[in-house]
């Protein structure tokens, strides 16, 4: 007998970094926290008190459209453009470990959550030591390796913004009481990259391109935009489909579950200085490019897209920026030109962009091959610029790098799938010719030892040839998997309303 529909999906009720471009983040706090055991009860009725704060889906909409509004004002007035409006956003979720402490225990159908994040880092790649009586040990800060029950994200315009807003969270879950009711694991900070590089991360290309669409939920979705069902990000919806395995296991979802998604998150190092050496070291030696040219062309291949969002697949040789900045150009591609399954001439197999959405690829599977390995990415950079003692040492003297975050109704599917089966797998895209296995994903694809790495393809006159990839320029130092629950869910099953006597300021 199958579960009944659900009720058509309410923006009001989802959180609001998941769907519509997420919460607006200039700056952006990652809050990790353990729930103190001695007052799990009090934390569950403090989160009442919270849950007004937490930013919809309809809220982040209607920001947006004033943010929109004021700039069309500004820019019939011929003014100078005002500083953005006070916005902030605030969304909390719940790792395995958080929910079995507040007592909810429910199946929830998604192992990779279940197990959490550490137990999976060998699968993933991560870099690391496996101890002869021990369990994998990988290269993680401590603080990732302690137990952490919930993340918190409070976004806004500003730091002083987004410090206020904080403060007014730690006043709720008195963090600072005699008796505090949670306590902070780590915060981390983040922000968009100011002037020309605004919406690039470190190593310079434009993120953020490739995010797919919702069905009913972006209306006007870009060319070459893959549109995906809601039950691909959002627990309960239609999409949200059977698990990976032979046969497919049925997700049973709890009632709770409906319109929640699941986070990923990843603290992803950059070394950019080392990355921009290899690229210097090694152009591309292609008639008519200069040096210099063949170094940007090699980065262009390996990311799959020039510094300006041009991809590779529509502008093979030469950048294109006002290609990349045409956002009715700039995802218009599917890796369906004639030399394009056969041939490495326009994109290289193992580029991170093909690697990790690899579009006509999976045609030969059916059109429902690739949909449910899609997944919402919502993070931000952090850390400083390179300052010229690192790029002229060509060496990472600060961190710096990509607070990871992304959304989907299924872990194994989804972000575990795309890193373990297609970054960190050599042989995918499949059915390549026997002469140019594709190799790793350069950008993200990984291996426990931190060993060479190769990839075929970078030059498109030598496609046979291996580029021998030294060293691994994102490096992952944390990490776990979490549930953002809907906002229902988080007043009528998360949230308690019974006082406690015991809780003192």
């Amino acid at each position: 007998m199958s579960s009944p529909a659900p009720p058509p999906l309410d923006l009001r009720n989802v959180q609001g970094d998941i769907l519509a471009g997420g919460l607006p983040k200039k700056i952006e706090t990652c809050y990790f926290f353990r729930i103190n055991d001695a007052y799990v009860h009090e934390f569950r009725t403090q989160l009442g008190k919270l849950v007004p704060l937490i930013t919809s889906t309809a809220e982040v909409i209607n920001d947006q459209r004033r943010q929109l509004a004021q700039n069309k004002k500004d820019a019939a007035e011929k003014k100078i453009t005002r500083p953005l409006l006070k916005i902030s956003g605030v969304n909390i979720s719940f790792s395995t470990k958080g929910l079995k402490k507040m007592g909810i225990t429910d199946e929830i159908g998604d192992t990779a959550f279940d197990t959490g994040m550490l137990a999976g880092a060998k699968d993933l790649g991560d870099i690391g030591t496996s101890p002869p009586n021990g369990p994998f040990d990988p290269d993680w800060i401590p603080a990732f390796k302690q137990d952490i029950d919930g993340l918190i994200l409070i976004t806004g315009d500003s730091y002083a913004t987004v410090a206020e807003k904080l403060a007014e969270i730690e006043k709720i879950l008195l963090v600072q009481a005699r008796n505090p009711i949670i306590h902070e694991v780590i915060r981390l900070v983040g922000d968009v990259r100011s002037g020309k590089v605004k919406g690039h991360e470190h190593f310079g290309f434009q993120d953020g391109i490739s995010n797919p669409a919702v069905a009913d939920v972006d209306a006007n979705p870009n060319p070459g935009q893959q549109v995906i069902p809601q039950g691909i990000i959002l627990l309960g919806r239609p999409g949200d489909a059977p698990t990976l395995g032979t046969p497919p296991v049925p997700v049973t979802r709890p009632p709770w579950a409906l319109d929640g998604s699941f986070l990923s998150f990843r603290y992803l190092f950059q070394l950019v200085p080392e990355f921009n050496t290899f690229l210097k070291n090694n152009p591309i030696p292609i008639t008519g490019l200069t040096r210099e040219q063949g170094s940007e062309l090699l980065g262009a291949r390996l990311v799959g897209r020039w510094k300006s969002g041009a991809p590779v697949d529509l502008a093979p040789l030469h950048d294109d920026p006002a290609l990349g900045q045409d956002p009715l150009r700039n995802n218009n591609f599917h890796y369906t030109f004639p030399d394009d399954q056969q041939t490495q001439t326009r994109c290289p197999f193992a580029a991170h962009l093909r690697k990790t959405n690899p579009r006509g690829d999976l045609d030969q599977f059916g059109p429902n091959a690739l949909p449910p390995h899609r997944i919402i990415r919502s993070g931000i950079a952090f850390g400083p610029e390179v300052s010229a003692v690192e790029a002229a040492s060509e060496k990472t003297h600060l961190p710096r790098g990509l607070l990871f975050i992304a959304y989907q109704s299924n872990i194994e599917k989804g972000f575990q799938f795309i890193q373990q089966s297609w970054s960190n797998t050599i042989k995918f895209p499949p059915n390549k010719p026997a002469n140019q296995i594709p190799g790793f994903d350069p950008i993200i694809g990984q291996t426990n030892d931190g060993g060479v790495r190769t990839l075929s393809g970078t030059n498109p006159n030598n496609q046979t040839a291996n580029l021998n990839l030294l060293k691994q320029w994102v490096v992952p130092k944390g990490g776990e998997y979490f549930f953002s629950p809907s906002i229902p869910a988080l007043k009528e099953t998360f949230a308690l309303t019974e006082p406690s006597s015991e809780l003192k300021s």
